[in-house]
């Protein structure tokens, strides 16, 4: 079951999603609930890219006044980025004295060793041990994987370093392996305005619209569909298929729509389909990718996008696959081949064997601006 409901009082929308939906087939009370929002970045939910703070308080007032009385909001925010800071600028601080509920930043946990299909994990103590994990995040693309939604929101859950492994190991099949580690208890999606480019927002698309549903697998495979994607468009839901996560949706799927004349009015373009950006597909064609981690990979996109993409016939290098290669360097992993390091751009402190390469781990978009061309 899904429950879908559209509304502009964001806080309204989500409690009576939730109020709508079946959670309470599987909430007890005198339970401890955890809430795991999407905070990747210091940066407004109206931005598109981090879990509106109202869409927590709806989930909150609901817990509440079902007889919930520990509630924690978890997160470990983007590499190089401070989710203390994150809580603070993206209204969560204000919750927690609102509603006297505990923020947990898990840089600061305990984490488990745990392993799935020979991958080794580093998963947060307070995650596995919640009795009730409700997975919050924003319904956007990513600039490698395409969507990122329930799935891969649980990324969050894990240290950093290990954000950045799971970046050599390819991304989809240990967002799956991990799926099986660690359970979603439920799913509430922020699909107010999700940046439908890339997963650090800045070209947000209003949709208005609250999904709520108890598998993640589930729930992202429509939430694939809804921004333009089959499921197997999407490595890790296959994935997921394969490691019993859960299953696609599908017309058997029961769908309970809300409050549907609050749906927006669609941007159409000349060949009668909606019109989305799609910024960092346009500029894939520039890029020669080899593992890199997102956080990066966002910056460039972004970088590229405000210089308009021209490259003047040159490459980008970006991604863990470059590290240690230097001027005897003539091709990536990928299809697209270069003609030498000296005649590409490296990204990040994985390429600082190339002659012209922009530091940083990762790197500023200001400072690859700078760089090109």
């Amino acid at each position: 079951m899904l429950t879908i409901n559209y509304g502009k009082d964001y806080v309204k929308t989500a409690y009576d999603a939730l109020a709508a939906s079946d959670i309470k087939t599987y909430l007890q009370k005198n339970i401890a609930v955890s809430i795991k929002p999407n905070l990747v970045v210091e940066r407004p939910a109206s931005e598109g890219a981090t879990t509106h703070p109202e869409v927590a308080e709806g989930i909150i007032q609901f817990l509440k006044d079902f007889g919930i009385k520990e509630i924690k909001i978890i997160e470990n925010s983007a590499c190089g980025h401070s989710t203390k800071l994150a809580f603070r600028s993206c209204g969560y601080e204000a919750l927690q004295k609102k509603y006297n509920v505990s923020l947990k930043d898990l840089k600061d946990d305990r984490f488990i060793p745990l392993k799935h299909e020979g991958i080794d994990f580093q998963i947060s103590e307070t995650a596995l041990n919640s009795d009730f994990l409700i997975n919050v995040p924003v319904l956007k693309a990513h600039c490698q994987t395409r969507l990122t939604c329930c799935m891969k929101n649980l990324k969050g859950c894990m240290p950093q370093s290990e954000m950045r492994r799971f970046h050599s190991l390819g991304l989809h099949k240990p967002i799956a392996a991990l799926n099986v580690l660690l359970k979603t208890h439920y799913c509430v999606v922020d699909g107010i305005c999700g940046d439908l480019s890339f997963e650090e927002g800045g070209t947000p698309i209003e949709a208005n619209r609250i999904i709520a549903g108890q598998n993640p697998l589930l729930t992202d495979s429509y939430c694939a569909e809804l921004i333009g994607y089959n499921p197997d468009d999407i490595g890790y839901l296959s994935y997921g298929i394969k490691y019993g996560v859960g299953e696609y949706y599908s017309q058997k799927t029961k769908i309970v729509e809300l409050n549907t004349e609050h749906k927006p009015v669609c941007r159409i373009n000349s060949e009668g389909t909606q019109s989305v950006p799609r910024i960092a597909d346009k500029y894939r064609s520039l890029i020669d990718e080899d593992r890199a981690c997102s956080v990066c990979y966002a910056a460039l996109i972004f970088a590229l996008h405000r210089k308009g993409g021209s490259m003047r016939g040159r490459k980008i290098c970006i991604g863990q696959g470059f590290k240690n290669k230097g001027s005897a360097y003539t091709g990536a992993a990928s299809s697209l081949r270069t003609a030498g390091s000296s005649e590409c751009l490296g990204i990040g402190n994985c390429t600082q064997g190339f002659k012209n390469y922009v530091k940083g781990c990762p790197p500023k978009a200001a400072d690859i601006l700078g760089m090109l061309p």
